[in-house]
């Protein structure tokens, strides 16, 4: 007699994990590391400022009249805001079969659309985008942090717009030749800034650069004591770089471009929201749920002399 076997048998129940498995990064180390401001108008508003130069010629004979301070205007900066959304359209009958994973197709999908959303804004904020009004036809964009910075920048043959009101946060870099990031170029950045008057204490890079980074000499102490029978563990990470000027913790960003290096002090920056994350439950038009996940925000460039970039960057 044949062996009856599953070949053969009718009504197997298949067998589907319940758990659904994403490894897309999700973290977004820029936009968590920034403070959290407020937007009132889609072009959003801040003052900078700096003292006069300190100088040796500050003396006064006795009895002389008082001599009249150098005085100068604050300087007005502003950015636009951006939305940026998603909107998910789920069936009613999806909604109600039964599903391996998730209960909810809409809370499923809700979800990863709000986890995409911050990975776009982490992008946006460190691409090489400028400021934009638009119009009623074209969306409004907001200068990224490469549009801002100008003081401190350690470049090949790109150029760069000097300071200028009118052009913070417009002009986009101009890319140029490519060469190997070392330790050299870090330390200059990093001392232009200390002498812009900032306090550098993260540099943030691409996957590629962080393992450059990590062969620096200025590396803090990778070998932890151990107990005298066990090996001493060695730890291939470059987490915090022993400056001249500070410790500088090193972040990697998935979303950034591999080619900058960027220097931060993240006092002096900030992404000021006008509306913050939100749920909007569209109107029906038949038998499926519309829902939209929006935000409209802006990077607040406290000041961009508080910051630097290490820019064209080999990437192999």
């Amino acid at each position: 007699m044949a062996v009856y076997q599953t070949y053969q048998s009718i009504g197997n129940r298949e067998d589907l994990s319940n758990v659904i498995y994403d490894i897309s990064p999700t973290d977004t180390p820029l936009l968590n590391t920034l403070a959290r401001a407020k937007a009132t108008a889609v072009y959003h508003e801040w003052q900078t400022d700096s003292l006069s130069a300190a100088t040796t010629a500050n003396a006064a004979v006795e009895g002389a009249d008082a001599s009249d301070a150098t005085m100068s205007p604050t300087t007005r900066m502003g950015n636009y805001t951006q939305i940026v959304q998603k909107t998910i359209k789920i069936s009613g009958t999806l909604e109600s079969v039964d599903k391996a994973g998730r209960k909810s197709e809409k809370a499923y999908q809700l979800s990863k659309a709000s986890a995409e959303l911050k990975r776009d804004i982490e992008t946006i904020l460190t691409a090489n985008q400028g400021k934009s009004a638009g119009d009623s036809s074209n969306a409004r964009t907001l200068g990224a942090v490469l549009s801002w910075l100008k003081t401190n920048t350690n470049k090949s043959s790109g150029t760069t717009a000097g300071v200028d009101p009118t052009t913070a946060g417009t002009s986009t870099r101009t890319d140029g030749t490519q060469r190997a990031f070392t330790e050299t170029i870090l330390k200059d950045v990093i001392q232009k800034v200390y002498s812009s008057g900032g306090n550098p204490k993260i540099l943030m890079v691409g996957p590629y650069q962080k393992q450059v980074v990590s062969g620096f000499a200025g590396i803090a102490a990778q070998r932890f004591m151990a107990p005298a029978n066990e090996p001493t563990t060695i730890v291939a990470a470059a987490d915090v770089y022993m400056s001249d000027f500070g410790s500088i913790s090193t972040v990697p960003s998935r979303f950034m471009r591999a080619r900058d290096a960027l220097v931060l002090d993240p006092e002096y920056a900030a992404v000021a929201y006008l509306r913050p994350f939100q749920t909007n439950e569209l109107a029906k038009a038949g038998d499926a749920e519309k829902t939209q996940i929006l935000a409209e925000l802006t990077l607040e460039m406290r000041n961009e002399a508080a910051h630097g970039i290490a820019a064209d960057l080999a990437t192999s």
